[in-house]
């Protein structure tokens, strides 16, 4: 596996949450350098050694409501 890529987005309760596509990882963290380190360690638990991917991605998203 060459890459992961992470959705993350603001939790409702406060701080941020991180799902990987495709894998069963979660991470979560109160901030976005704290979700960095959480979402390391989540995948380094997940796979053994050798075995995970060379690149982590974050794609953070966003949700804003406009009215007109």
């Amino acid at each position: 596996m060459n890459e992961i890529i992470f959705l993350v987005e603001d939790a409702p309760e406060g701080g941020l949450i991180a799902r990987a596509l495709g894998q069963s990882i979660f991470a979560e963290a109160e901030t976005f350098d704290e979700l960095r380190q959480s979402v390391r360690d989540a995948v380094l638990c997940h796979f053994d050694e050798g075995a995970g991917p060379r690149i982590i991605r974050l794609h953070y998203v966003r949700e804003e409501v406009l009215a007109v």
